[in-house]
């Protein structure tokens, strides 16, 4: 049930990923196409833009650190054993965590001004554009919190300390079939 339920969360994130792209990509080449052929733009598509790629990159951020595809140093800890890896892996998490409380504390603390402060060409409250700093921060780190959890409790998945070391070969939902299910 509960995976069921994941795998819609991200599949919604993701058809919300490409909406916020293909929005971008239809604002960026109508201005540049107005620009060009009729000297003329859109100014809320280039803020609107700006605030797609905002989203699109801390939504995205999310999306990755469920898959397990941020950057690592694979190198490093795929040359050490098992156990060396999950110490890595819990140092990993526990920084990450430590990192997301501070996102959260930073953006709690920048709310009210965000929340005043007003786009130039939308009018739209900042807080809307910097507020996905909040989905974010809960989000990487509710999945981190869950990975530490089963890392502290010797309950983490076979593919999960391969995956950490760079090697996705032995988790099934990375291959070409189970993405297509």
């Amino acid at each position: 049930m509960l995976a069921t339920a994941e795998r819609w969360i991200l599949r919604g994130l993701e058809a919300i990923l490409v909406i916020l792209l293909a929005g971008m990509v239809v604002m960026v080449f109508g201005n540049v196409v107005l620009r060009y052929a009729f000297n003329s733009g859109i100014d809320l598509s280039e803020e609107l833009s700006r605030y797609f790629f905002v989203w699109l990159t801390y939504i995205g951020a999310v999306v990755v650190m469920r898959e397990n595809g941020h950057l690592g140093v694979d190198t490093l800890v795929g040359a050490i054993g098992p156990r060396g890896r999950l110490i890595c892996m819990i140092l990993s998490d526990a920084i990450i965590l430590a990192c997301c409380v501070m996102l959260l504390d930073g953006t709690w603390s920048q709310h009210e001004i965000n929340a005043t402060a007003v786009a130039p060409v939308t009018g739209l409250s900042m807080g809307y554009v910097y507020g996905v700093l909040y989905f974010a921060g809960i989000g990487v780190g509710l999945i981190t919190l869950g990975r530490l959890i089963r890392a502290l409790t010797g309950r983490l998945g076979p593919y999960e300390l391969a995956e950490f070391a760079g090697d996705y070969s032995g988790n099934p939902s990375h291959n070409l079939k189970g993405h297509l299910e």
